[in-house]
């Protein structure tokens, strides 16, 4: 479990781009396998995943404890669930950037700084594929902070600049938010998950 020790507002958090250059060097994992940004725990996590020529983007609502070689059991679903689908990698995302496994954890104010920072990983994930997949899964914890719907709209624009594909798994909630990875039969198919839509039905957008 992790527990958020400070608001990212009080740490040094590094900018995308000097995370991404992290990520090239590792003598703890296999740069050569996975896309690990940083490549050291921290208090936030960019991205996740590992490395291939036909990736699905996953996007929950925020990072817990999962690292390189060493998946939660969302990541496992993940994995499994982007084999399943005939991807040959999966490149784990979230709406929030900040490591903490209750969301009732989650600081209380949106630190525009690393949500910036944050989506310039989202368009980078967006541009290494010539027709990005994007599965949608961040479930009802997107109620838990304001703020959080705010960074999904701004993750929806920057998708729509890529011609994004974006999908779901699973039963859609009341609300029309797309389900979690988690308590998805391990043969799940992806299904087409309309953004538009989704946008038009939630207050606060």
């Amino acid at each position: 479990m992790h527990i958020p020790t400070a608001d990212t507002t009080e740490i040094e958090v590094l900018t995308f781009e000097e995370a991404l250059r992290s990520a090239a060097s590792s003598t703890e994992y296999d740069v050569e396998k996975w896309l690990y940004a940083p490549n050291f725990y921290s208090e936030y996590r960019y991205i996740l995943g590992t490395r291939g020529k036909n990736p699905l983007i996953c996007v929950g609502i925020n990072p817990s404890t999962a690292k390189p070689d060493d998946l939660d059991n969302t990541l496992k679903s993940v994995q499994r669930i982007a084999a399943g689908n005939g991807f040959d990698s999966f490149l784990m995302f979230n709406v929030y950037a900040q490591r903490a496994t209750r969301p009732d954890d989650m600081e209380k104010q949106c630190n525009l700084r690393l949500h910036e920072e944050n989506m310039k990983a989202f368009r980078y994930l967006l541009s290494i594929s010539e027709k990005p997949a994007v599965w949608a899964a961040w479930g009802a914890i997107i109620e838990k902070r304001k703020y959080l719907p705010e960074c999904v709209a701004d993750m929806l624009r920057i998708s729509r600049e890529y011609d994004a594909q974006w999908f779901c798994a699973g039963p859609i909630s009341k609300k029309g938010h797309p389900h979690h990875p988690l308590y998805l039969r391990k043969d799940e198919k992806l299904k087409p998950f309309d953004t538009e839509a989704y946008l038009a039905t939630q207050e606060g957008y």
